[in-house]
């Protein structure tokens, strides 16, 4: 990653649905960075037409007059090679990521530019550790995914909860829950599409997971409990089913890292999605049910990418959620903290219980859209200036990992999250 690159950053898919906040949020914090950076994609017209409607939005591109425009398309590698070479670090904002992603790694590592994206697919993010990692550390470059709502809030989270922890974390238990407004939520295609096949191929998950013959993480005292597949929490007033994204497989990624790596005691993490009621958690049932069922089917994931206003109740479209949805819309993770308020020299191999709890609330604007540019960009802007505080060695980090030591929370802070003990 030399100095001599044309740009810190390029934005490649700028002028898709997610690249475009990804560009507004470059425009809003670049009056303080100063940064160098330029957009990509596969359409000139589509990309003067992004920085057209940003001016029109009323997004300053006073301390950008003129943002470069880069062709690059995911078809063509050289394209992707000449790309990378021109910058610091790539924000790739093209999925889904089991596609369109590996390509990007690839033209990354062999140009030893770094990279982030917003990836919430644990096959893509996965493989690409198993396959890249060694050609990231022998070029000094991060490549770093998940850097968007999956999965930093609860990765930053956890790190959060040991910083404010007076003792030894044992577990974590986190609820994650989401405020609309009565216009309600939106969803764009892309994000949908990318969930139907991270469903259809978990059978390619778990080879790529024995790949890596890793051996089970020891624990900090008793293994955690995990609640029912439904349950009721009283404290939140919520039913809670188990959190189907990808954070808890990030999250253990992290653990392995930070406790190979450094030897930072493992922690547990077991994650919830909240649910408002009894009839919307039998509808999610049902439908998560049949989504399922079809989504390990051609003929029926044909049938979901087809129809998604149908099986997300009209949530889902092309057009993605609309401005006064992002705006009413919040996320919070709640997570309940348990460990020990003394320390002693052999943390995995203690057996008493836990004696300390504490209380951690993570809270952002709406996750998908607003929240997920600011991640992204915050994380790349880390690895350009804070690499004296990330790995020592390059290579394919999941973010807790590559940001354990860094100012990204002070930084999400700084861009609207809030990081609190409540209790």
């Amino acid at each position: 990653m030399g100095s001599e690159r044309e740009f810190d950053f390029i934005i490649f898919g700028a002028s898709g649905f997610t690249g475009q906040y990804v560009v507004q949020e470059m425009l809003e914090v670049n009056r303080e960075e100063g940064l160098n950076w330029a957009i990509a994609g596969r359409s000139m017209v589509k990309l003067e037409k992004v920085l057209s409607d940003m001016r029109n939005k009323g997004a300053s591109t006073q301390n950008d007059p003129e943002v470069q425009k880069i062709i690059a398309d995911i078809s063509d590698y050289q394209s992707l090679l000449l790309m990378c070479k021109r910058a610091k670090v790539i924000l790739d904002c093209v999925g889904p990521y089991r596609f369109f992603g590996e390509a990007v790694v690839k033209a990354c590592v062999e140009a030893k530019t770094s990279y982030v994206d917003i990836c919430g697919e644990p096959q893509f993010l996965e493989n690409m550790q198993l396959k890249y990692s060694d050609g990231a550390k022998q070029g000094g470059i991060y490549i770093v995914g998940a850097c968007g709502f999956d999965s930093v809030p609860s990765e930053m989270g956890v790190v959060f909860a040991e910083q404010q922890f007076d003792g030894i974390l044992n577990s974590v238990q986190c609820y994650f829950k989401t405020k609309t407004g009565k216009s309600g939520s939106g969803l764009h295609f892309g994000t949908y599409e990318s969930a139907v096949y991270g469903l259809s191929d978990t059978n390619n998950l778990i080879k790529i997971r024995k790949a890596f013959n890793n051996q089970p993480l020891p624990m900090v005292g008793p293994k955690a409990k995990p609640k029912g597949a439904v349950h009721y929490q009283s404290e939140l007033q919520k039913y809670a089913i188990p959190f189907l994204g990808a954070d808890p497989s990030v999250v253990k990624r992290s653990r392995r890292f930070l406790y190979e790596k450094d030897e930072v005691p493992p922690v547990q993490y077991i994650m919830y999605m909240c649910i408002p009621g009894f009839w919307n958690l039998f509808l999610l049932m049902f439908f998560g049910g049949l989504f399922k069922f079809l989504a390990m089917r051609s003929w029926g994931r044909k049938l979901l990418l087809n129809h998604p206003k149908f099986f997300t109740a009209g949530m889902c479209s092309h057009e993605g959620p609309t401005e006064q949805q992002l705006a009413e819309t919040s996320f919070s993770l709640t997570m309940y903290c348990e460990g020990y308020s003394n320390r002693k020299n052999d943390e995995c191999g203690r057996t008493d219980r836990p004696d300390k709890k504490m209380t951690v609330e993570v809270w952002g604007q709406e996750p998908g859209y607003v929240v997920t540019p600011r991640i992204m960009v915050q994380s790349a802007i880390v690895i350009l200036k804070e690499k004296d505080k990330l790995p020592t060695d390059g290579g394919v980090y999941p973010p807790g990992a590559a940001f354990y030591r860094t100012s990204l929370i002070d930084r999400l802070v700084k861009r609207g999250m809030k990081f609190n003990v409540i209790g």
